[in-house]
This record gives structure tokens, sequence and C-alpha cells, in this order.
């Protein structure tokens, strides 16, 4: 199959890659310095998910190379970290521009060829986040939240049209995400405290999960099935605490707060 991947170039979305590479498939991974991020196995486009006119020249350059897409990927993102009120619009803004606007462009960019196919998956890398609430990373839980409702829908809208829409919904897996992400400034002092414990832990947990290996087989898992269901979860966490919440917010926030070590 002929698949491509946002995001390509590091962590989750590099392993997913690989390993579809591996697996036969013909892989285009999107890097916004192709140059940069090379690999032996599969080819980097240009892309800036957040840009229009980046994405249509990457529509243009797929037609020219006649590169029809049988998968689409939606795996590019960013991370903003930081209190709710300390959270200046701008950068809640530019999260939610590239994790779900970016994501949600590159989806209505390729559903019609996929349509004019009649086939087709769209995947779209969400997260625990989009499942539950993460403290400090309120407007990251609410672009992985529109993220799922978009996908659901979409779901509903194409699939007279042989495309099948999922979200895989991964916990803690190793990826450098953690180094990348952007902070708000630190300017109400009421949150010092817990602000540096919970962003600890998330540090800590994500440099101490396995390897996203998990999350890549999974992806393969939907690419090869008949009728992909709508929502993959991966890892430990990401199974459980969404459960928790269904079975009982309250022991859920009980939980949840034990584990970022809040008041």
């Amino acid at each position: 199959m002929n698949i491509l991947i946002t995001g390509g170039n590091s962590g989750i979305g590099r392993c997913i890659a690989e390993h579809l590479a591996e697996k036969g498939h013909t892989v285009l991974a999107t890097s916004r310095n192709p140059s940069k991020a090379k690999h032996s196995k599969f080819d980097f486009v240009e892309l800036d998910i957040t840009s229009e006119s980046s994405i249509k020249n990457l529509v243009d350059e797929l037609q020219k190379r006649r590169f029809e897409i049988d998968v689409l990927i939606n795996n590019a993102g960013i991370g903003i970290c930081g209190a709710f009120e300390d959270t200046p619009i701008d950068l809640a803004r530019e999260q939610i521009d590239t994790n779900f606007w970016g994501a949600a462009s590159m989806t209505k960019a390729f559903l019609p060829q996929m349509r004019a196919q009649k086939k087709g998956r769209i995947i779209f890398i969400t997260s625990l986040a989009g499942l539950i609430g993460v403290p400090y990373q309120s407007y990251y839980a609410a672009s992985k939240h529109a993220l799922e409702g978009l996908a659901k829908s979409i779901r509903h809208e194409v699939k007279e049209f042989g495309v099948s829409v999922s979200c895989v919904e991964p916990g803690f897996f190793r990826s450098n995400l953690h180094h990348s992400f952007k902070y708000a400034p630190h300017s109400n002092g009421q949150y010092d405290s817990s602000r540096e414990k919970a962003l600890e832990v998330f540090s800590e947990s994500i440099a101490n999960a396995p390897e996203p290996l998990e999350i890549a087989k999974l992806v393969e898992r939907i690419i090869g099935s008949k009728s992909p269901k709508m929502s993959y979860k991966a890892g430990n966490d990401g199974k459980f605490l969404p459960f928790l919440q269904f079975l009982s917010y309250r022991l859920f926030e009980i939980g949840t707060r034990n584990k970022f070590r809040l008041p």
C-alpha cells in the first residue's frame, strides 16, 4: 500500500514509518526539513501542516509522482505545557492550529482522492489525552479531544465510499515529545509547586515507557483489517485510565491526582 504519514522524522511517527516500510509498504513521511530527515527505507517530503499552501504543494507534488494514497496517517503534532490560566491565547491557538486544524486540513486535502478510488484508510494518532484530562496540558488535551470528535463524525460520512476512519490512542511511550514541548510563562506563582510535580511525572513516564513498536504494529493491523474499528488504545495507561474514568469518575480523579502528585 501507498502510505503517507505526517511527522515521520522522529518519535512515534518514525517508528510507524520504519515498521510499515519493513513490511513492504511504500511509505512517504513528511517533514518541515526533509533534507535533514533521511532514511534508507522510505522517502521524506516537505510539509508544514499549518500552511494551506504547503499542503497544496504536497498534493501537487504527489500528483506529479502519480502517488495515489491508500493510507493517510495524521501523526504530526506539538505539545504546549503550562497552567490554563498562564497560557497566552496565541500559544493556545498554535496548539490547536497544529494538532487539530493541521490534521483536518490534511484529511480534507486527500479525502477526494480516496473517495474517487472507493477505498482508503485515514488514521489519526490521538492520545490518552484525547480521552481524559491531563493537568497542565489543557490545550493539548483539548486538541486531541477535538480530533476524536472529528474522526468519529467523518467516519459516518465516508463509510459509504469505502473509506475507513480510525483513532489510535497511545498512553505513555518513549518518544522525544517532551523534549519539544513549548511552555507557557509562569506568570501565576500559585501553580508553581503542583505544575512542576506534574510535568516531572509526565517526563519521567515518557522516558521510562516502552518503545512505540506496539503502536506501529497496531497501525499495521488497522491497515490490514477488512473492517477497522473506530478506536484502538495502546499501552497500559491508555487502556486503564479511560476505563477507570468510565467506571467511576471519583476513583479516576483520585488516581490521576495521585499519579501526578497533585494536592
